[in-house]
């Protein structure tokens, strides 16, 4: 530790991204202070990741318990299946109460000084930190910024919290609507719809573009739509801005045309769920005080060191991390930011991999991704002169999902023609969300689909559907 300060390292924001870059720097053998405004755990561990899990696990439950017809193939017959709204928002919040108790035990057996309160930067290598008790000063030779994120809420929309809000406030599962509008269709409003619907809501999914799930890959979306949308009892409105949202009984969404500008409906509903997206929550960081401007959506600029950039240059000992940098809106993207930014302040150089960071969707059945959609590989292909290939396998002829009777899915990857590298893997089936960590592996390797194709896979397995889609990579 350097003598001139007073820690080596100090993070504003403890997060899961905050959280792993203070795990990182004790293990470095760097003296840390981490500060939290808020609870400790940031959005994921008390507003996002955790809480809506343990809601998706319980409702997941009742679903299939409900699914009369699909037990029956396995000779098991039940009576009625019921279930306690109040007990499954407990049991969410008890495992948020759980790990976010984990969470603060783990800093203080690693001596990480914790401080509670408002930290902003001062200067170089200065941070301000405003408490209950006052306000003081403290230095550090590198400060992180891990601020994290709040949900986007567009002009017009008006929250009360109860029947109009955002997932903030769903988490908690304070009442099951009749009728639900969720304006949305990306992981957010996916996983709701999913909720809700397995507990009895009517689902109105309202999307802005002209087509549902746009961020997702063009042939995971549409299989997405026909099991996740089709099939249950969900409506769709797509190509329409939900220009006004007036809480209430009912409340009232003006649906405007995308393209015309013109009102085209006003939906009456019982509650609406705003899943627009998310925000950096960046303002009042002090970064003025090193002239350091966001963009105009407040996102802090840094490269894949994780500094903080000024005109394009590393501003010295200043570093962000997580949602606050726009890179990737992720819990796991933002702590393996924070595990680089402490190897870079140690001198270990090494940057963030964005294209082998999955991400996940936990429907029923899940979807995970990883690496580029088909659109994204070609755009890239025309940039840089080489061809994209893509190979399907599905879900209906693998040995384990058709003994689990769940066969709905299937799987895509993406490679180069000349090398067979692994440019993308998008999987739509049962345990999706741990099966793409496979692809995500090889994607970090830089792996070809011709060495991918010959590694052996546990027979039955739901891994499978990957091998079979390597597989017939070789056979074009």
């Amino acid at each position: 530790m350097s003598q001139e300060f007073d820690y080596d390292v100090v993070i504003i924001g403890a997060g899961v991204g905050g959280h792993g870059a203070a795990l990182h720097a004790v293990a470095s053998g760097l003296k840390t202070a981490i500060i939290e405004s808020g609870v400790m755990g940031g959005t994921c561990v008390n507003r996002g990741c955790i809480p809506s899990k343990a809601l998706l696990s319980a409702s997941g439950r009742v679903r299939e318990l409900q699914d009369t017809e699909h037990l029956q193939a396995f000779g098991v017959h039940l009576g009625s299946v019921g279930f306690d709204r109040q007990a499954i928002s407990a049991h969410a919040g008890s495992i948020v109460e759980k790990l976010r108790d984990d969470l603060t035990k783990s800093l203080k057996q690693l001596k990480v000084d914790t401080i509670l309160g408002w930290g902003k930067v001062a200067g170089h290598q200065k941070v301000e930190v405003k408490t209950d008790t006052g306000t003081r000063t403290i230095t550090a030779k590198d400060i992180i910024l891990a601020p994290g994120s709040v949900p986007f809420v567009p002009r017009g929309i008006e929250l009360d919290g109860k029947t109009v809000f955002t997932s903030d406030d769903a988490v908690r599962l304070d009442w099951l609507p009749d009728w639900v509008a969720i304006v949305g269709s990306g992981y957010i409003g996916l996983e709701f719809s999913d909720v809700y619907t397995a507990l009895g809501c009517e689902i109105t999914m309202i999307e802005a573009l002209d087509q549902l799930m746009p961020g997702f890959d063009p042939d995971i979306a549409k299989q997405a739509e026909r099991v996740l949308i089709k099939t249950r009892d969900v409506e769709t409105r797509v190509g329409v801005f939900a220009t006004s949202i007036k809480p209430g009984s009912p409340v009232e969404i003006e649906l405007t045309d995308a393209k015309t500008k013109e009102v085209v409906e006003v939906l009456e509903v019982d509650a609406c769920l705003v899943a627009t997206g998310r925000v950096p929550a960046t303002k009042d960081l002090g970064l003025e005080t090193v002239g350091v401007e966001t963009d105009r959506r407040g996102f802090i600029a840094v490269n894949d060191k994780m500094e903080v950039l000024l005109d394009g240059n590393p501003v010295p000992h200043l570093w962000a991390i997580g949602d606050a940098t726009g890179k990737m809106m992720l819990a796991h993207a933002a702590s393996a930011q924070g595990i680089v930014t402490v190897e870079n302040i140690c001198g270990r150089s090494r940057t963030v991999d964005y294209r082998s960071i999955p991400a996940a969707a936990f429907t029923h059945p899940e979807i995970s991704f990883v690496g580029l959609t088909e659109p994204q590989a070609k755009e890239l292909a025309t940039e840089q002169g080489f061809k994209v290939k893509t190979q399907r396998s599905y879900f209906k002829g693998n040995s384990k999902a058709i003994a689990e009777g769940e066969t709905d899915g299937l799987a895509k990857v993406i490679y180069r023609e000349d090398t067979g590298e692994l440019l993308g893997a998008h999987i739509i089936g049962l345990h999706a969300a741990d099966l793409i960590q496979e692809a995500a592996n090889a994607i970090a390797e830089r792996k070809s689909i011709h060495d991918l194709a010959f590694l052996v896979h546990t027979h039955p397995t739901l891994s499978e559907v990957l091998d079979i889609a390597y597989k017939k990579a070789l056979e074009v």
